[in-house]
């Protein structure tokens, strides 16, 4: 079985600027494709976990979203670097029109799509990692079974200053950025397993 890192997209590998309902709009961080290169070169498999829910509320199709996805794996070729798979979920439980207002089971923080990942691709979910910039990307980590890593990017430090004292879980690594948090965890030198029990801080 494989290690993975399940990376969220918007305020983690590219910047947190609302919905992209044109591809002008989408910039990846300068340090994304690094990032991704430094898994791809330890043999881990990186994955993208996004919500997408622009869809459901009508604001673009799922036409943009590959338009967007295509442009992602555009720029970290550039730094010789690749996504082994990308997952989003368009769905919105409240908000649309069928098919999208569905009360689905891959809308983060649920664990649809890691787990439909872990099955496609034959993850081992104990030894892997989700890296988001919101905490249900913590959530998410703990329903899946995977370790989590919180970013400061995006929403992260936001979050992580004026709102973790309302969580109920910590993440087990928290990091600048995807860069630094990828490095931290092909670099640890002991296992967390999957019990979230022993949370670790870098940064």
């Amino acid at each position: 079985m494989k290690r993975a890192v399940f990376i969220d997209r918007d305020g983690t590998i590219s910047e947190e600027v609302g919905y992209i309902n044109h591809p002008s709009r989408f910039r990846v961080f300068p340090y994304a494709a690094a990032a991704v290169k430094h898994l791809n070169d330890a043999g881990w498999l990186a994955i993208l976990i996004t919500n997408q829910a622009g869809v459901a509320r009508g604001y673009f199709t799922e036409e943009m979203i590959h338009t967007v996805h295509d442009q992602l794996q555009f720029d970290l070729q550039q730094g010789g670097a690749r996504l082994d798979a990308i997952y989003y979920c368009a769905h919105h439980p409240s908000v649309g029109e069928a098919p999208y207002r569905f009360d689905c089971d891959c809308r983060k923080p649920k664990p649809g799509l890691i787990m439909r990942a872990a099955k496609d691709l034959d993850v081992d979910l104990g030894q892997s990692w989700m890296v988001g910039d919101r905490y249900s990307d913590i959530e998410l980590a703990r329903v899946a079974g995977v370790n989590s890593a919180f970013v400061l990017s995006g929403y992260g430090r936001g979050e992580w200053e004026y709102q973790r004292a309302e969580w109920r879980y910590e993440p087990d690594l928290v990091s600048e950025n995807l860069l630094e948090a990828v490095q931290s965890i092909v670099n640890l030198k002991h296992e967390l397993g999957s019990s979230h029990s022993h949370p670790v801080s870098t940064g």
